[in-house]
């Protein structure tokens, strides 16, 4: 597979550049504009394997950095900040998208991040939100107060939770995908937020991505066919 290519972009006068990672495969059928999580920016093992899988798949991936991971600070930025820099990478990847419908979302607080930025004001070309464990709540306090902009948001949405999430009480996050229209909910047995699987369940993490993958790259089809 080739290798990922670098890219910058502005995300505003007061937050300035940051990177990006475009892995665009041959057979490329759609662009997913993919944020990170809160703890770890866009190289993280788990960005570039989930990325990988969906190459293979034929969904190409722009990774970014959101500002407080560009420059090496562990504290997220505002959300204004961080909605902000989704809008941009939302349009710097149109720019290298060609004819490719654009995806958007991303992990945990990534993904949050690319909804909120959604409901405020539709991302431009964006067909639907996907969502790489969703998190509803803080660990240990179940509530769906975190998702309530999700109304407001007129896309597709695919929700990928394991199981063993603790982000997202399944007794919550259920009723929530049945309420929201367009919304579909697929859960992984057994995995936690980022989809790690204890060794008794018998199948690696590896096998459990590449059916996350799959059910992404499918949800897509459907969508753009």
């Amino acid at each position: 597979m080739a290798a990922a290519k670098k890219l910058k972009f502005t995300v505003n006068d007061k937050a300035g550049e940051v990177s990006a990672l475009l892995l665009r495969p041959d057979n490329a059928k759609a662009l997913y504009v993919f944020a990170h999580g809160a703890g770890a920016g866009m190289t993280h093992r788990f960005m570039e394997a989930a990325a990988e899988k969906l190459a293979a798949r034929g969904v190409a991936t722009m990774r970014y950095q959101f500002p407080y991971t560009e420059k090496g600070i562990k504290r997220p930025d505002s959300e204004a900040t961080l909605t902000a820099t989704v809008r941009a990478a939302v349009a710097a990847a149109e720019k290298h998208a060609g004819d490719l419908p654009l995806f958007a979302g991303g992990k945990s607080m990534g993904g949050r991040m690319t909804s909120l930025a959604a409901a405020k004001e539709p991302l431009a070309g964006v067909r639907g939100l996907i969502f790489f464990g969703f998190p509803l709540h803080a660990a240990g306090k179940p509530s769906a107060d975190r998702a309530k902009h999700l109304e407001a948001v007129a896309l597709p949405l695919l929700f990928l939770q394991g199981s063993r999430d603790s982000l997202a009480d399944l007794k919550l996050l259920k009723p929530l995908a049945a309420r929201l229209q367009r919304a579909e909910l697929f859960f992984v047995e057994g995995g936690d937020h980022s989809f790690h699987m204890l060794k008794s369940s018998g199948r690696s993490d590896e096998e459990v991505l590449d059916e996350v993958a799959a059910k992404t790259a499918g949800w897509i089809d459907s969508l753009v066919h």
